[in-house]
This record gives C-alpha cells, structure tokens and sequence, in this order.
C-alpha cells in the first residue's frame, strides 16, 4: 500500500516534526533522531509535550498519530548520552522536560493518541507507547525494558500501567529481568491492538485516524477520561468532572443558571428533571 495522506508541516522544532492532514483533522508528531534510534532527551521531551499540547488547543485537530522516524526505531527511551556526556540541548530557547510530561501531556488530551510502533520501543519507548489510547505495531517491532540493567526505572507508568495491560506476572517479567517480546507476542498478551507490514504502518495509522475522525469527539472524550479516572486518582476524577461540567454547559439547565445571575434574577429550575 502507499500512503493515502498528503501531510501538511507545521510548526518548527528541532528534535520533533509535526505535520496535518485532512483539511488539518489529523495531526502526525515524529521524533527526529534516528541516528539515536529517536531516544529523547530533556529538549525532546519538552518538544514532544508542547506539539501534543499544541494538538490539545488546536480545534480543528481531532487525533493524534504518534511514531519515531525511520522504521528501525519507535523510540529507545532516554539518551543515557546525556546523562553521562551532559545535556548537549543547553543553548536551547526550550525548557527542558521530563518523560513524564510528555506521558502526562498524552493522557490529559481529550483526542485520541495512536502510537505506530516500527522497530524498538525499549525502556521509556516501550512506556511512551503504552500511555497512548491506542497501539498500532509493525511486524518488526519490539518491546521491552532495560531499567534494572542500566540502573534506572520507571515505578509510576512504566510497570503499573503495564501491568494493568498485561498482568502482573508479565509486567514484572519485562520489568525485573529486562526481557524483550516481538510484535506478535505483544499482540497476543494484548500490549499492542493490531500488528501490520512495516511498509503499511503509517497508511493503517491513517485508516484508524479517520475511522475516529467519523465519531463523536464529545463521546471518545468521555470514554478517554473515564478510564483514565480509574488510574489517576482524584486527579482522574478532576478531568472526568471538568468533561462532564463542560458537556452540562451545554444544557438548557445549565443556560438558566448563567441567564438567571446575569438578570439579577432568581434562577427557575423547576422544569428540569
């Protein structure tokens, strides 16, 4: 298959793209650093956080595509580079980030995020797809972890929400001895939602993109926000409650209350249920 969307680029970062489609309804973010298997750096992570933001604000935008470029590598997790060399992204004018902003960044957009898995998506590659409302792997690709053997972990999504997604067993089995599991056993444990020739990765993205685009954004919203209260928290429930506020400011109950304090004038409820 060929791809079947002309991508409009927008927006210039420097370890990311970010590009549209569809009259501007699907919006395609990559991370740039094939040449470190696209592994992110504090200047990615912020990159990454401010594109999908950027994706949250912008109206028109209905789904997010996630992948890394080149089909060798989704992403590699941290440049432990920079850790040991320093951060090279110094004279940048961005505010370095963290993973977990960009984590968090994907779970608080009311848009559904599809990751497109080629290649590795190892350490806090493997976490990054797994915070994504949807997976979509390529036939070569890889998941796994390497903490423990790199003296690093990740305690918050990294093994819990896996272990939600997989089992606990499993979980801790990539987690504690740093195992490695292809695009077909992914699929079976249920990590991943689909598995396609790498070639076709982007085009399956795209179907799945419009498929959504077709719905009803107020409803994936709620149902987006609803599983992740169960996960979050009272800060879960905060985003359930805010999405469920502003869908009741749509009401004619709600309309009465704003009219009535604007009039100076007793609010009348009593013909609603």
């Amino acid at each position: 298959m060929t791809d079947i969307a002309t991508w409009t680029p927008s927006a210039t970062y420097t370890d990311i793209s970010y590009a549209t489609t569809d009259e501007g309804r699907i919006a395609l973010i990559t991370i740039e650093r094939p040449e470190r298997r696209n592994a992110f750096r504090p200047l990615t992570s912020a990159e990454l956080a401010h594109a999908i933001s950027r994706a949250r604000h912008d109206r028109t935008v209905r789904v997010v595509l996630l992948r890394g470029a080149g089909d060798q590598a989704f992403c590699a997790g941290a440049d432990l580079s920079e850790r040991t060399d320093g951060p090279s992204d110094a004279a940048s004018e961005v505010t370095p980030a963290s993973v977990l902003d960009v984590q968090l960044a994907i779970r608080r957009i009311e848009k559904p995020v599809i990751a497109l898995v080629a290649g590795y998506a190892i350490g806090g590659g493997q976490v990054l797809h797994q915070v994504c409302d949807l997976s979509i792997a390529a036939d070569n690709a890889r998941f796994g972890q390497v903490g423990p053997r790199v003296g690093s972990f990740d305690g918050g999504y990294g093994i819990n929400l896996l272990a939600k997604q997989v089992g606990h067993k499993r979980a801790k089995e990539l987690w504690f001895l740093c195992r490695q599991i292809d695009a077909q056993r992914a699929l079976t444990w249920g990590l991943v939602n689909d598995v396609v020739p790498v070639a076709d990765l982007l085009e399956e993205g795209v179907r799945w993109a419009r498929d959504l685009v077709s719905l009803s954004p107020a409803a994936l919203r709620m149902l987006k926000s609803s599983v992740n209260a169960d996960e979050e928290g009272l800060t879960g429930i905060a985003q359930l409650a805010n999405d469920a506020c502003q869908l009741y400011y749509g009401t004619d109950e709600a309309a009465e209350g704003a009219a009535a304090f604007m009039e100076k004038r007793p609010a009348d409820f009593s013909t609603f249920a």
